[in-house]
């Protein structure tokens, strides 16, 4: 049997619809580089969620959908204001910084995510030409620390930026779990929220690999975009590959299927193990962050990988648990077991 583990939604395999979507795609010949009508109706697909004067651009992964996003509406003296947890400044290696040439203004948050108090610790300095200038506020939905804004959270911060000439962006590599968690239609807590430049990720629900910048209209229409995603080397020669994966995922429900799934593993996970070992944030799309003892990690390792995020004390470690659109209740049973026979060792 194939293994499936508990490392991260990145490790699942392709769904099989969207192999067959690629599969498709493969007949014959068709124009590069996006004008092909794979990629052309994908991008219809976009619009009819987020409507019809969104930007859609397809990109190869997370890493470039965040960066070039917020290379389309800043300047190089311009900063983004995120949590010190995001991806953006934990995870990207420096690109926001290296390649869209902001600098990230990071806020402490004890569950992932900003609030207008947060960001009012960087609003400061505006018009100073000492003074990096604040230009974007970035959230991340779902966190990742597993947790979600509501919608009236991130109309919060919308508001405020825009009321400060500022923008917001969404990181949303987990957006379709967000939206299933939340109930709501993937414009409710974006577009109609007030965000500006998003980041719609694919890769981790189901798709073999592609991700998209949305930008919506007034405030962050760049008709120079393209020019953007050329020189950021994330234009596909044979993009119609990224279209048909798309396709597939958004013109019906495969995109709630699969993060449907991931999320009621992760709280079946949560509900199993949680007699025996500390949830260390709510469960609520398909993370599982638990506080271990130290000494038991090497072990559940063994049984099945995973990361550990961060030191609880000298004696314990924050870890996480990530279901994916292909995680069963087997495999969730079988690594709650192990959890409870390790933990419950002297």
């Amino acid at each position: 049997m194939a293994h499936r583990g508990f490392a991260s939604d990145n490790n699942a395999g392709t769904h099989p619809e969207i192999l067959q979507a690629i599969l498709a795609a493969n007949e014959g010949h068709t124009l590069g580089y996006g004008d092909d009508p794979y990629t052309h109706r994908a991008i219809e697909t976009f619009k009819r969620h987020f409507g019809e004067d969104a930007d859609v651009y397809f990109v190869f992964n997370g890493t470039a959908a965040n960066v070039l996003g917020l290379r389309a509406v800043t300047e190089s003296y311009h900063a983004v204001i995120c949590t010190a947890t995001a991806h953006i400044h934990v995870d990207e290696c420096g690109a926001p910084e290296r390649l869209a040439g902001v600098k990230l203004l990071t806020c402490e948050t004890p569950d992932g995510k900003l609030t207008v108090t947060h960001v009012q610790q960087h609003m400061h300095g505006f018009g100073d030409e000492h003074h990096i200038q604040p230009k974007v506020i970035s959230v991340t939905q779902s966190t990742e620390l597993g947790t979600l804004y509501t919608v009236e959270e991130i109309r919060a911060l919308a508001d405020y930026a825009h009321a400060h000439d500022m923008m917001l962006h969404m990181d949303g590599a987990r957006i379709c779990n967000a939206a299933v968690a939340l109930g709501l239609p993937l414009r409710a807590f974006t577009r109609d929220a007030g965000v500006d430049v998003l980041s719609f990720g694919g890769t981790k629900n189901g798709l073999l690999g592609g991700e998209a910048v949305v930008l919506f209209p007034p405030r962050a229409r760049n008709d120079a975009f393209k020019f953007i995603r050329k020189q950021g080397m994330q234009l596909a020669s044979k993009m119609r590959f990224i279209g048909a994966q798309f396709e597939a995922l958004l013109c019906g429900d495969l995109w709630q299927r699969n993060a449907a799934n991931a999320n009621a593993m992760a709280h079946r996970l949560a509900e199993r193990v949680r007699d025996v070992v500390e949830i260390a944030y709510p469960v609520q799309a398909n993370a599982v962050f638990a506080v271990l003892p130290k000494r038991h990690i090497p072990a559940l390792r063994a049984r099945s990988f995973f990361y550990e995020w961060a030191s609880a004390d000298d004696e314990r470690a924050v870890v996480r648990w990530m279901c994916s659109w292909d995680t069963t209740a087997e495999d969730v049973d079988d690594f709650a077991a192990a959890v409870r026979e390790v933990v419950g060792r002297r």
